[in-house]
């Protein structure tokens, strides 16, 4: 779900903590999709599957790796919003694994290719040949070759069983920490034992991932695409992370970067791999059929999530809708919807399914709520609806909570502000009232983000071209973004590059 800046870090920490500690959380808003299998030799929309196709499952039915893949395949999916199907997008990413795996360590390995359903910047593997990538981590690539440096370094993995050998070191390192804690009995030297296992299994990951970098980048020349690809899109990773760093809540174990190291020094190590195929220049980035292959590839919130629009966020699969003041920024969450404020307002918003057998009023007093002022839980009505309102207090904070019955589910605002606040009222009133049932017509009306391919035309600046974005904010800096522009370049009438609109 897509991440929006908070006004100040350290209001966001402070703020997001209060929300949390005054709920038990309860449900999520976060619908999954199904998944599916592709091979690895899917080249043309005209060739068709084979009937018993060659999967990572059946390749290695009896193998313990791909039973290990085989049994947290479940967990990535739902971590992920599940799989996104798309018959061209899964052509794009086989064509690119296969032309991998055929200079790879091992050729006969087979690999189930997922696409998951999630904004974020990643793409990982699992012992056995799954290989996992994100839909945002397509839509930030520029070309083929970008997108095959990040998959040879995860097919690496799989070739070297790196997640075997990690499993094991971490397993010897817990067994070591457990045995060091009995005979030190948590004392100095006990500690520095636990230490020295977890710095030890740091250095072990590092030179894992160093070890994937060099044969990552020796699959992407054997095979004919830029080997340079690889320091060039970890530096756009990098920026992407840069770009999107405004929520210390957001869960970063999402992120690419955060389970690989990225540092100047890795993308000049990389450079200096790359340049034993060549200087720059050297093979193909695939960038025309790459480019033709993500137009229209769904961007950002997913229907099943939700969008955020300006200052206003609607689901038109739940069918409801709401606005936060002017100056708040809405991020779109899993699990919640939360806005942040000046003068550190926030307000959280998500639903939990709703059996109907009790009041409103019974609701809001049964516990999910610390700090809880029973005396102030009153009934009302909003949007027709039934709900209910009431104040609670913890820890120099104020809060506002609001819960409204529609069908099966229960929609709940907590709006929080320091204690003593004159703008707590006033915002929650704001909030609450305009909360909506979605007609029919604005369900309809209402489109997801996507990829558009835009070809370069005489006099076109960055300017005019980031103004025909739709849907987003920030626009000439994510227009930079996704087609990797840097200070100083010039457009090149005639080149196509990417935009985002809803139409």
């Amino acid at each position: 779900m897509a991440k929006i800046a908070a006004p100040r870090t350290e209001t966001r920490t402070t703020v997001a903590s209060k929300l949390r500690t005054a709920l038990v959380i309860g449900g999520g808003l976060l619908l999954l999709s199904g998944c599916q299998t592709l091979g690895v030799d899917v080249y043309e929309p005209s060739v068709k599957p084979s009937s018993t196709p060659q999967t990572a499952e059946n390749a290695g039915s009896s193998d313990p790796r791909t039973r290990i893949g085989a049994n947290e395949h479940p967990r990535i999916i739902a971590s992920y919003g599940g799989e996104f199907r798309d018959a061209k997008t899964e052509r794009l990413v086989a064509r690119i694994v296969g032309a991998l795996t055929l200079v790879s360590e091992n050729p006969s390995q087979a690999y189930r290719i997922t696409v998951l359903n999630s904004p974020a910047v990643n793409a990982f593997a699992l012992p056995g040949g799954y290989l996992y990538v994100t839909r945002g981590l397509l839509a930030l690539a520029n070309d083929a070759s970008e997108v095959a440096a990040v998959l040879s370094h995860e097919m690496a993995h799989v070739t070297a069983n790196h997640g075997l050998e990690r499993q094991r070191r971490e397993q010897e390192v817990e067994l070591a920490g457990q045995v060091a804690e009995e005979l030190f009995a948590n004392s100095i030297d006990g500690r520095q034992a636990v230490a020295r296992g977890k710095l030890s299994l740091a250095a072990f990951s590092r030179n894992q991932e160093l070890q994937a970098d060099v044969i990552g980048v020796r699959m992407l020349g054997e095979a004919g695409y830029d080997p340079y690809a690889a320091p060039r899109f970890l530096e756009s990773m990098n920026a992407n992370q840069h770009f999107g760093a405004v929520d210390p809540e957001a869960d970063s174990s999402l992120d690419f970067l955060a389970s690989h190291p990225n540092a100047p020094q890795r993308v000049e190590l990389a450079k200096n791999h790359a340049r034993a195929f060549g200087p720059e220049g050297f093979g193909d980035r695939g960038r025309g059929y790459y480019l033709e292959g993500i137009d229209g590839l769904l961007f950002g919130d997913s229907p099943n999530e939700g969008y955020v629009r300006g200052n206003e966020f609607l689901h038109p699969v739940l069918g409801v809708k709401f606005r936060v003041p002017e100056g708040f920024r809405i991020d779109n969450n899993a699990d919640a919807v939360i806005a942040t404020g000046p003068d550190d307002l926030a307000i959280r918003f998500d639903g939990v399914t709703d059996n109907g057998r009790q009041s409103l009023t019974d609701y809001v007093a049964s516990g999910w709520v610390t700090g809880l002022d029973p005396g102030s839980i009153r009934q009302t009505r909003i949007d027709g609806l039934p709900a209910a309102t009431a104040r609670a207090s913890a820890d120099r904070w104020d809060f506002d909570i609001t819960v409204i019955r529609l069908k099966d589910r229960i929609y709940r605002f907590l709006t929080a502000a320091q204690s003593g606040s004159n703008q707590l009222e006033a915002t929650a009133t704001a909030v609450r009232g305009s909360f909506r049932k979605m007609s029919s017509r604005e369900i309809k009306e209402l489109q997801p983000l996507r990829i558009r391919i835009v070809k370069i035309e005489p006099g076109d600046t960055i300017a005019s071209l980031s103004a025909r974005m739709r849907g987003v904010e920030r626009k000439v800096e994510l227009f930079k973004l996704l087609n990797a522009i840097s200070p100083g370049t010039a457009l090149t009438p005639g080149q196509n590059v990417k935009i985002v609109s809803d139409r």
